[in-house]
């Protein structure tokens, strides 16, 4: 569907644009579709938006993270955690 939008003269000549369409350029895609992302993101709930903010996680302990651990696997985790490697 095409649609017509107003956009404040001073957005359209920011670095905020400036910086949708290099984004647009760096990801094969144009400005109409990096505008429809960013509306779509505008509209979701909050609740979703929260759960998709990334988190650093600090760790505690001593060693910290070991060599050749893959938290992906659970059972080679569980594995080390009870000491039988």
């Amino acid at each position: 569907m095409r649609t017509t939008i107003n956009i404040n003269d001073k957005l359209l000549q920011s670095a905020e644009l400036h910086a949708a369409k290099l984004h647009a350029a760096e990801t094969n895609r144009t400005l109409t579709a990096v505008i429809e992302d960013a509306l779509r993101l505008a509209l979701e709930p909050k609740r979703v938006q929260a759960l998709k903010r990334r988190v650093n996680l600090s760790a505690y302990g001593s060693g910290g993270l070991q060599l050749g651990v893959d938290l992906d696997d659970t059972s080679s985790l569980l594995v080390r955690m009870e000491g039988r490697s």
